[in-house]
């Protein structure tokens, strides 16, 4: 039985985007290959926590996905020695980050190249540090997997790879949830704005707060954005706008709630300013939601002709567009339709059986 070793030294619970596509991806290949014997290497977090997704046994690795340092030190050093021990006959490091060596055959999904394309969005010293290491693991790599066409230039780009070794492989949305309690109950609003991510400074929330501001005072919507940890660095934003009776900072929400969030949102704002993807994009279509989105090629290639795009650095073109949809209620559902229809186009089954064979080509290259 082919071992595979899947490094998820970087799951807490609090990662987003990388988080998701993990749980959404294991219980299918474990569903579509239950020949295949899956192995996690879990952050003291997750080995707490538990993962009833997993479709395997978890070793516990005692390094933190919350200490930057010591989970570094895992991908430069735990990685491939428990690979060896285990008798692995493959590495997936899910996350950007793995091994920079590695005598196992390792397949890497890089998300983005953020600290390449934008060192100014990484907090603190860490830029120069994390090139090292996803340049490093991505040399290492027998296959290297992304998510859009974008990235993939990216990695040809910046990082050398040969297009001979990348997989493209998109994500999709998370399945709906079944509307029950509250979300079953929720009306679609005709005024409330829903937003979602970190507080990176990519994610350019501050640029929506300051659009929203913009809306005249009798037409301006109610907006709700989500995805923080501790204090919200939004909130002095919000004082500073005057927005305090407009706008709701709900941090972390459990996902009961987000399923309500969805069903209540007249529209879906993503002010981003770089994505590998753009997954909250195709979250949003597939429950329905209108979304506009910064013109980028990447959220382009995602979204297709199903959003209203904007420029992420236009605050007052931003503010229009919100303006006009939440004031044409036909317009929001058309958009609705052609989200729905878009989002479609992405399944998790598809993306399970697209790894899959980038696995079975990195053992078959040795």
């Amino acid at each position: 039985m082919t071992r595979i070793l899947v490094d998820l030294l970087f799951m807490t619970g609090r990662k987003g985007g990388m988080e998701s596509y993990v749980r959404e991806l294991y219980p299918r290949l474990g569903a579509l290959r239950p020949d295949l014997e899956f192995v996690g290497l879990a952050s003291t977090e997750l080995a707490t926590a538990g993962a009833p997704w997993f479709p395997g046994e978890l070793v516990a690795s005692g390094r933190s996905g919350e200490d930057r340092v010591a989970w570094a030190r895992g991908e430069v050093l735990d990685v491939s020695r428990h690979a060896a021990r285990l008798g692995a006959d493959l590495v997936h490091a899910p996350a950007n980050l793995g091994p920079v060596r590695s005598r196992t055959p390792m397949v890497l999904t890089v998300h983005d190249l953020l600290p390449f394309r934008h060192p100014e969005f990484v907090p603190g010293p860490y830029a120069p540090v994390l090139r090292w290491m996803i340049r490093g693991a991505a040399r290492a790599a027998r296959r290297v997997l992304t998510v859009s066409e974008s990235t993939a230039a990216d990695l040809r780009a910046l990082l050398g790879v040969e297009r001979e070794r990348i997989d493209v492989v998109p994500l999709a949305g998370g399945t709906p949830g079944a509307a029950t309690g509250a979300s079953a109950d929720a009306v679609r609003s005709d005024d409330l704005v829903l937003a979602i991510g970190n507080r990176m400074p990519h994610k350019n929330f501050v640029a929506l707060l300051e659009a929203v501001a913009l809306i005249p005072a009798d037409r301006r919507p109610h907006v709700v954005v989500t995805g923080s940890h501790d204090d919200d660095p939004l909130a002095p934003e919000v004082r500073r706008l005057g927005l305090e009776d407009r706008v709701r900072l709900e941090g972390w929400v459990a996902p009961d709630e987000l399923e309500r969030l969805y069903a209540q949102a007249a529209l879906f704002a993503f002010p981003t300013r770089f994505e590998g993807f753009g997954l909250p994009l195709i979250e949003a279509m597939a429950r329905g939601v209108p979304v506009v989105a910064s013109d980028l090629p990447v959220l382009r290639e995602a979204g297709g002709d199903a959003a209203r795009w904007f420029d992420p650095d236009d605050t007052a073109e931003l503010a229009r567009t919100i303006d006009e949809l939440l004031a044409d209620r036909g317009a929001r559902e058309r958009m609705s339709r052609a989200g729905l229809e878009r989002s479609a186009r992405f399944s998790w089954e598809r993306t399970a059986r697209g790894t899959l064979e980038s696995f079975e080509r990195a053992l078959a290259s040795g």
